[in-house]
């Protein structure tokens, strides 16, 4: 399975942390995003995302929807374990549904510091890859979902999303 966890784009100030919408900014750097990010999987011959879960908060709603808006061909939910007060324990029963699913590539879209929570969780090391800040993502692949299974296939962050291994 390939997984690709992506941390929501630039948000502004809200009357909660719950409805902070994306900047213009953030807006832009996750279309860019898509972009980069459709040729470093074309380049690595990795599939497209067929499903899309995301923290049901407004920013991260609103980055999903730009993804999926990339890739028509994925499905978008919401998942509650993608909130900002969960652990990558409880992202990797949702990741284990996908497996069941066979779902060859899912991106998730969440919250700092629960995005790198989660890449460290797969990984089994920490700092392997650099903080995702707003609009980043690491892509990561597995034969079974469980912790230290992982290996990083890249990463991108803004502003360039030039990939990194």
């Amino acid at each position: 399975m390939i997984l690709t966890i992506w941390r929501h784009g630039q948000a502004k100030m809200g009357p909660s942390d719950r409805q902070r919408q994306l900047t213009e900014s953030g807006c832009d750097d996750i279309g860019f995003a898509c972009r980069q990010f459709h040729a470093a999987c074309r380049a690595r011959r990795i599939p497209p995302p067929g499903t899309i879960l995301h923290s049901p908060w407004l920013r991260t709603t609103q980055t999903a929807e730009i993804i999926a808006g990339a890739f028509t061909q994925a499905s978008l939910q919401a998942e509650d374990a993608l909130q900002p007060e969960s652990d990558a324990s409880a992202v990797d029963i949702a990741i284990g549904n996908l497996t069941a699913q066979k779902r060859p590539h899912a991106v998730l879209v969440s919250h700092q510091p629960l995005v790198s929570h989660i890449a460290e969780f797969y990984l089994g090391t920490k700092k392997q890859v650099p903080a995702l800040t707003p609009g980043g993502l690491c892509t990561l692949s597995f034969e079974v979902n469980a912790q230290a299974c992982g290996v990083l296939e890249f990463w991108a962050l803004p502003p360039e999303y030039e990939v990194g291994i």
